[in-house]
């Protein structure tokens, strides 16, 4: 251990316990009870740890049972197959209770680094006779000294869950139902319903649900303006107006993720770029303010703290004339879908707050969710938003909460900038009170659109979430292309991903270009990082129309749009029946595969591939099935209403479409034919 700058203890991670991977094994009991033996036959492991310089392991098999031990042969792979079989006398007694299998990366210089190990009970053995599958290798915890503490844990909250989805005919009423409730305007109570069914725990993924439902439909305006009407009847406090979590926001804010990302990015990104680049020390609050040396040509002192914020004030000031120049110049490149939404909010409470002294209320109700839900939170946690690779370093969050503030200040239309608690701010008075004149102009253009414009906005939207998935740039390299695989063979085309196929070319509607039916796919996985020396690299195995594998390799900027990729393509994929069970993780060259060294082109995979994975958030692809369930499941904890609500007409008709899904459900888990699974790993905590 050595001592830390805070003064504390601190000691370096010991490598035994940074283990992973899984190892292939098959033990058994063999013999009469005075010959018996234990056999323990080590076939292979996968994803083993990367101990070497170069991204690689050497590693070996050690066998012990009752103080002897033996060796496999080394393997230079991280997906090693031994195929070895180790016998152990066992007797009439059993001496040593446990047979250990530790696997070793072997060091030509140095000692053996350990890649972990498994342990079997000798007397559960006995009784069972034989065990084989895939065992999970662990660390060697009885290495660690109990003198030594640890490096402090981390408390983590997960939920897994298992959605079985039907085909879509059986979720078609539901969706009419809820489509016809919103078109003629009898929204009140079945949203009612909804809202009051949600709980603090599920209350974002029923809005997101609902919001991509609608959005799919090209009826999200529709369903936004009734949700809004809804929160605006309950609402006799207009200073209050939308600051809870309420169907309503929730529904806004997913709304805004889903279809203003590439909105935030231009008007937001060089500003967020300019102030992770340039790493300015800012700080406004005097008892705050660290005190730094100024000077040069050795002629040091340290500034004063008039002088830090003097200089602060300076740095935000022009970050946020930069800031708010775009935001209001960018009416014509927000989309047409939220200025359409826009609109209507603004209409709706204006109907709802005529009154003078209320005059406000129609801007701060447009504001609260574009500054107060998207711009400042975007600000604050630029990495949520996909705005940055990394979350920012202290100095630079400092920053960016400052300008958040500001936004903020804006966005409530508070002209006075030193009142409250933080008088400190009173210096950004000036351009507080501008940015709120401007933001008043910028409302007003915003929602200046006609019928005709969002008409169309509405059909290209309902046409866009109903064709394309995802689409974007990508680095390209196929397995069909002859020579060595390398980073710099990759060649940059436009990708398309619809429900029937992935289509990609050099330029976005080029009549020049190829496709993959997404009926074709066998997997979608990702490349081990040393093929080609970036960790972003995915690959897509297909067969062509005479059954033969290609594999596809893509390579993405980062490892959000990795992620995002992977997600999309595996969701529309997860019905294929001939999707595969294993894959290599590397590439085939110099005649075998750089993971297992198998020789075989067509040999079987050595890692095990990953499915339909959805992180349910704004960002996932639009799935009508999945969404419809997910609602269906909301709505099943609704059945307990009184009978006073049942009285409106659409909620009547509600009960006896959730009886029959509820009933369909039953017969299909009897049956056992679900084939669509999502399983849904949420951190929620």
């Amino acid at each position: 251990s050595f001592p830390n700058s805070n003064g504390s203890d601190a000691r370096l991670i010991d490598p035994d316990e940074e283990v992973q991977g899984e190892i292939h094994l098959q033990i058994e009991i063999c013999g009469e009870a005075s010959t018996r033996k234990l056999r323990c036959h080590v076939f292979e492991a996968r994803d083993l740890a990367r101990k070497d310089l170069n991204g690689a392991s050497d590693p070996f098999v050690k066998v012990r049972y009752n103080g002897k031990t033996e060796e496999s042969v080394v393997k230079k792979s991280c997906y090693p197959r031994w195929n070895e079989v180790f016998e152990f006398d066992l007797g009439n007694t059993t001496s040593e209770n446990t047979l250990y299998i530790e696997v070793w990366d072997w060091d030509m210089v140095g000692k053996n680094d350990f890649l972990g190990k498994v342990a079997f009970n000798i007397n559960k053995l006995l009784a069972i006779q034989q065990k084989e599958g895939w065992f999970l290798l662990r660390p060697d915890k009885a290495q660690r000294s109990k003198t030594e503490g640890n490096l402090g844990s981390l408390r983590l909250q997960l939920r897994l869950r298992d959605e079985s989805v039907l085909p879509s005919r059986y979720y078609q009423p539901l969706v009419e139902l809820l489509l016809h409730s919103v078109n003629d305007g009898e929204s009140g109570h079945l949203l009612t319903l909804i809202d009051e069914a949600m709980t603090a725990e599920n209350r974002q993924e029923v809005a997101t649900n609902m919001v991509k439902l609608f959005l799919g439909r090209g009826q999200a305006n529709k369903f936004l303006d009734a949700v809004i009407k809804l929160e605006l009847d309950r609402t006799s406090e207009p200073n209050t107006i939308f600051r809870n979590n309420s169907l309503a926001s929730k529904s806004m804010e997913c709304f805004l993720k889903v279809t203003g990302m590439q909105y935030l990015h231009s008007i937001l990104g060089p500003t967020i770029n300019r102030v992770f680049e340039e790493k300015k020390y800012v700080e406004l609050d005097p008892n705050k303010v660290e005190f730094r040396e100024a000077g040069c040509s050795g002629l040091h002192r340290y500034q004063t703290e008039a002088e830090v914020i003097q200089q602060s004030t300076q740095w935000v000031q022009s970050y946020l004339v930069e800031l708010i120049e775009a935001i209001v110049k960018s009416v014509e490149q927000c989309p047409g879908i939220i200025r359409i939404t826009f609109r209507k909010l603004f209409k709706r409470v204006e109907e709802r707050f005529p009154q003078d002294q209320y005059k406000n209320i129609k801007y701060v109700a447009v504001t609260s969710f574009l500054c107060l839900r998207f711009f400042s939170p975007a600000i604050m946690s630029p990495k949520l938003f996909y705005l940055r690779d990394k979350h920012a370093d202290a100095r630079t969050s400092r920053t960016l909460l400052l300008l958040a503030k500001v936004i903020q200040r804006i966005g409530n239309m508070e002209a006075q900038a030193g009142g409250g608690k933080e008088t400190w701010m009173a210096p950004l008075q000036p351009h507080i009170i501008q940015g709120v004149s401007v933001f008043k102009d910028f409302i007003v253009k915003l929602i200046d659109i006609e019928d005709n414009e969002v008409l169309e906005c509405q059909n290209r939207v309902s046409l866009q979430t109903t064709s394309t998935i995802k689409e974007g740039y990508l680095l390209m390299h196929t397995s069909k292309e002859r020579g060595i695989l390398t980073s710099s063979h990759f060649k940059k085309h436009h990708f398309c991903l619809t429900p029937e196929a992935l289509y990609h070319s050099k330029m976005p509607n080029a009549k020049k270009g190829a496709s993959i039916p997404l009926e074709k796919i066998r997997a979608v996985e990702k490349v081990d990082e040393k093929c080609f020396g970036s960790p972003y690299v995915m690959q897509i195995i297909s067969t062509n129309d005479t059954e033969e594998f290609e594999i596809m390799y893509l390579q993405c900027k980062n490892v959000n749009e990795l992620n995002q990729w992977l997600s999309s393509v595996r969701k529309y994929c997860v019905s294929n029946e001939q999707m595969m069970n294993s894959y290599h993780p590397s590439v085939f060259k110099g005649e075998k595969w750089s993971c297992c060294h198998q020789k075989e082109k067509a040999a079987p995979g050595c890692d095990k591939t990953h499915f339909g994975v959805t992180l349910q958030e704004w960002n996932d692809p639009l799935n009508p099935d999945l969404e419809s369930h997910l609602i269906y499941r909301q709505l099943l904890a609704a059945q307990g209403v009184e009978e006073e609500e049942k009285e409106d007409d659409s909620v009547n008709r509600l009960f006896p479409v959730i009886h029959d899904l509820e009933q369909a459900h039953r017969l299909f888990e009897k049956w056992e034919k679900f084939k669509d699974k999502n399983f849904s790993l949420e951190l929620l905590a």
